[in-house]
């Protein structure tokens, strides 16, 4: 079932979204970092899973402020 929102629940929802992928980019990193030693293997896969992450948080970023990132050339 589909549920019909108004923009300001939209915003809402993709603020959490974004809030969300925030704090998994971080713990991607932290056990990145805490692997590179004694795993570098799986602390590859970490950094992946990261910058993963990290692209999700700039599409949102500018969904929510369009422009806030200048393109680059």
């Amino acid at each position: 079932m589909t549920d019909v929102v108004d923009s300001d629940e939209l915003m809402r929802r993709i603020q959490r979204g974004r809030a969300w992928a925030v704090r998994e980019e971080q713990a991607w990193r932290r056990r990145g970092d805490e692997l590179e030693a004694a795993e570098p293997d799986r602390a590859r896969e970490a950094a992946a899973r990261a910058l993963a992450f990290e692209a999700v948080i700039g599409v949102l970023d500018e969904i929510l402020t369009p422009g806030k990132h200048a393109k680059e050339g």
